[in-house]
């Protein structure tokens, strides 16, 4: 085989010419580098065989799958905003049910004309407007029980449940009667009441929030006893739903008690002849929402009450003060209150109590 050829231009000056030198085959001269034609393959050619089989992206496809994701994620944010926002507007929420108020009272003593009449019990029942009266609870019944907009039957019925046991417990139990144990109403209490309860016991006033009579009805032991002859009761419930959340119970129920003097030891029966009647009209109003409902509590919202025979200048705060058989009211009426003063407590109410309420003949 020849070697290489010599370049176009001759054998370069100085250089041996045939196979003398050794190098000559790895020697080039400047005009041969000059002449020497230079091709630069592309990137896929410099790969060959090599080359991925996945196709690359252009930069245009990336800044569009930047941009659809960009997208996707506010579409998510807007889709998140309108639900919450539909939470929060939906026609169907409850609204929001206020904190439980505090417990407004009012206690009028009704003040008799004439001495307070007295004999058996029976007798006294059966002489009076009472004596077509149920007997104890048998009078504290329940209209029929309708749902509301926002209230299920069943979830009424709870309620006139729950506000017919506050009525039984506070105005016909013995217990509470004399005995001053209350903690069978203080159980049924919305929880935020039940500091405003406490203190209406543990400092009665006459402050129209914190009157221990305004919660039950209760005579003072060491004065008055029972005489174990069955309440006279005669009363309804109404039922109103006064916004979507709020469940309204309205009590009005006549009491009427058969009660003496308090004798250490005695039992006189329900034929005392030193018994009397003591009447007392009350009018109550019972919150209920929805978790009241489910844990059996309520809110007491009003208590009035009406009650005699007493004497105008009686102190119901704590027990209600009744004229027994044979005693008069007192002649002090109304105190006397100058509206024009501020800060001073609120006008002590009484009412005289109608000839036709108590017994006759």
């Amino acid at each position: 085989m020849d070697g290489p050829g010599d370049p176009p231009e001759g054998t370069p000056e100085g250089v041996p010419g045939g196979g003398e030198d050794e190098y000559r085959s790895v020697v080039f001269d400047e005009s041969f580098i000059r002449a020497a034609r230079l091709q630069e393959f592309s990137a896929r050619e410099r790969m060959g065989d090599h080359a991925l089989a996945v196709r690359n992206r252009h930069v245009w496809a990336r800044v569009s799958t930047s941009r659809q994701v960009l997208v996707l994620v506010i579409l998510i944010a807007l889709a998140f905003g309108t639900a919450v926002y539909m939470g929060l507007r939906h026609p169907y929420k409850d609204a929001a049910v206020p904190v439980a108020e505090p417990m407004h009272s009012t206690v009028i003593p009704l003040a008799p004309r004439d001495a307070v009449p007295g004999g058996p019990a029976g007798r006294l029942f059966d002489r009076s407007p009472a004596a077509q009266f149920r007997l104890g609870e048998e009078g504290v019944t329940l209209p029929p029980a309708r749902s509301t907009q926002h209230f299920s039957e069943s979830q009424v019925m709870g309620a006139l449940a729950a506000a017919k046991e506050y009525t039984v417990k506070s105005a016909l139990d013995p217990a509470v009667l004399v005995g001053g144990a209350q903690r069978t109403l203080r159980v049924l209490l919305d929880p935020a009441q039940l500091d405003q309860f406490d203190r209406s016991f543990d400092h009665p006033s006459n402050d129209g929030r914190h009157a221990a009579t305004g919660w039950l009805i209760r005579f003072d032991p060491a004065q008055v006893a029972l005489v174990s002859t069955p309440v006279r009761t005669q009363g309804v419930f109404t039922v109103a739903e006064t916004a979507p959340g709020t469940l309204e119970v309205s009590g009005d129920h006549t009491f009427v008690y058969a009660l003496r003097p308090a004798k250490a030891g005695a039992d006189l029966g329900t034929e005392a002849d030193g018994a009397s009647l003591f009447t007392v009209r009350r009018t109550m109003r019972f919150r209920f929402d929805r978790d009241g409902l489910q844990d059996h509590h309520l809110t007491v919202v009003q208590s009035y009450l009406q009650a005699g025979p007493e004497s105008c200048s009686a102190d119901d705060a704590a027990y209600l003060r009744p004229l027994l058989a044979g005693r008069r009211a007192s002649v002090d009426g109304p105190a006397v209150t100058d509206p024009y003063t501020t800060g001073q407590d609120a006008t002590p109410l009484c009412g005289s109590l109608a000839q036709s309420a108590q017994p006759h003949g």
